[in-house]
């Protein structure tokens, strides 16, 4: 009888111990993932942040541009829904920042970041992701090439709405060799991006801001 008692003590407090150390454990993965959550979400914050500062200079941003965004689906502008972050200096409308903006490529979705001006002047585009042929239609990667860089300045007007394609299609923006989809794909989409900006720019700086705006911004 007392050797049972002993070994139901024994067996008892080995459960105990093995319970204890469950729940250290499971608590150590959840604070592991939670700082790496937080870590990752940081990160993609400063990444993003990095993009904008290219298009929009940081020091004429005077409000809060992470808490100041909205959502907007419309088909003429993205194949999904897009965020588009307020800037603005010293409550004046800034410029709106259109993330990402996706459209269909050659060989699979292309995102951008489109950043537009108040006074409706591109402030620049870069490529967020895309799945386009190396060698090919990858040139749209600003770290192929500087084609990206050829949107900063230009507007509806500049060049001419008509003038909006590239050059092989009677437009101005340039193609690359042996790959044309690419190119005529996001030059489509920024103009798009152009046109809905100029038909919505009122009331997109008038909307409220989400209550619940992202952690992490779409990269």
């Amino acid at each position: 009888m007392g050797e049972r008692r002993q070994m139901a003590r024994e067996i008892l407090l080995s459960a105990t111990v093995l319970g204890v150390f469950g729940v250290l454990g499971a608590l150590l993965v959840a604070f592991t993932w939670s700082a790496t959550a937080e870590r990752i979400a940081w990160n993609e914050r400063q990444m993003f942040l990095r993009n904008v500062y290219k298009l929009v200079p940081r020091e004429q941003i005077t409000n809060e541009l992470l808490k100041d965004v909205i959502t907007v689906r419309d088909p003429t502008l993205s194949d999904g829904p897009v965020k588009v972050y307020r800037a603005r200096h010293e409550g004046k409308p800034l410029a709106l920042i259109f993330s990402p903006v996706q459209r269909p490529g050659y060989a699979g979705p292309i995102r951008l970041m489109v950043a537009v001006r108040a006074d409706g002047v591109l402030g620049g585009v870069r490529v967020l992701s895309h799945s386009e042929t190396p060698g090919l239609g990858d040139g749209i990667d600003e770290e192929k090439s500087d084609w990206i860089l050829s949107f900063s300045g230009k507007s509806l007007g500049n060049p001419p709405l008509e003038k909006w394609k590239v050059r092989k299609d009677g437009g101005v923006f340039d193609q690359f060799t042996g790959a044309t989809i690419t190119p005529r794909k996001v030059v489509a989409a920024v103009k798009a991006t152009l046109v809905y900006f100029q038909k919505e720019k009122k009331r997109l700086f008038a909307l409220p801001a989400e209550k619940h705006p992202p952690n992490a911004p779409e990269h």
